[in-house]
């Protein structure tokens, strides 16, 4: 089975210049649950100032309905995230490492190196709290400051997020550069540094090869992949980002090639129907502008 960690309450919504009332984002979780989501990623508990749209995360986490089986995760970035995070009762956090330090300054205010520690702390902390946690390291594939991303400088930030001990380690296309051989070559030498550590993967789908990862990461075993209904998303430190792979496109290549997610595709079409007059603007779904096949 592919699990698909829907993450358009967060990812989807960071950087939309539409900002959704809190009421709304309620609608856009429901949604996703109806369709089958178990793992949904619902705000960023960091300074509104830098992230408005996200700045109802207290109230949201105070407000969203609970489900069995459904696992909520809140973005953090320092302890006092951590605190908010803990406080709104999420079941898992998402810590994020940027593998350059150009890239981590511009997002989060640190180096790298700084980064790592920090994600070491939160991990620490949430484990002592009974949260799951995930570091996903950003720009695991090319940096929009930097340029190309060795495989090198890879390695060494993985080594460290690994010696961190989150219960799961995430590369991220945050930019959307990676090609199918980019994520044969990175997936194995995370899988050859985490061992049994599980593997999950964020696709950018900016130069519309978000599709093609998602086989190619498949293929290299990774069983968990990111993706946010209508295709919305973006990040607001990196120039020209564009949104996730959008999960209606993942569940009918998925569905084709005979993998479940435990996905409705009709529903999720829906969603991203209903998220695009939310927004106010055309998304990038494939399957919102084609439609399923056989329809």
């Amino acid at each position: 089975m592919i699990e698909i960690v829907e993450v358009s309450p967060r990812d989807g919504l960071q950087n939309e210049s539409a900002i959704l009332s809190t009421a709304a984002k309620i609608e856009l979780i429901e949604r996703a649950v109806r369709a089958g989501a178990r793992r949904v990623e619902v705000t960023s508990f960091v300074n509104p100032r830098k992230v408005p749209q996200l700045a109802d995360a207290d109230e949201l986490m105070a407000a969203v309905p609970r489900y069995d089986g459904v696992r909520y995760a809140g973005l953090v970035m320092n302890q006092r995230g951590l605190d908010r995070a803990l406080a709104g009762r999420v079941d898992e956090i998402d810590i994020v490492v940027v593998a350059t330090d150009t890239f981590c300054g511009r997002n989060q205010g640190m180096t790298t190196a700084e980064a790592c520690d920090t994600a070491a702390s939160l991990v620490q902390a949430a484990r002592a709290a009974g949260v799951f946690s995930t570091v996903t390291i950003g720009a695991s594939f090319g940096c929009p400051f930097e340029g190309e991303v060795l495989l090198d400088r890879l390695g060494e930030v993985l080594q460290r997020v690994v010696d961190a001990g989150p219960d799961e380690l995430a590369l991220a296309d945050t930019i959307g550069v990676a090609v199918p051989s980019d994520i044969t070559e990175r997936v194995a030498l995370a899988a050859k540094l985490a061992g049994d550590l599980p593997l999950r993967l964020h696709l950018h789908d900016t130069r519309n090869t978000g599709v093609a990862n998602a086989v190619a990461a498949v293929q290299a075993g990774v069983t968990t992949l990111d993706a946010s209904i209508g295709g919305a998303g973006g990040c607001p430190f990196a120039p020209a980002a564009t949104g996730n792979v959008a999960t209606e496109d993942l569940v009918y290549l998925f569905n084709r090639m005979g993998r479940t997610t435990g996905l409705d595709l009709t529903q999720t079409i829906a969603a991203a129907a209903w998220l695009q007059q939310q927004l106010d603007k055309p998304l990038p779904s494939a399957l919102l502008r084609a439609g399923d096949f056989p329809s």
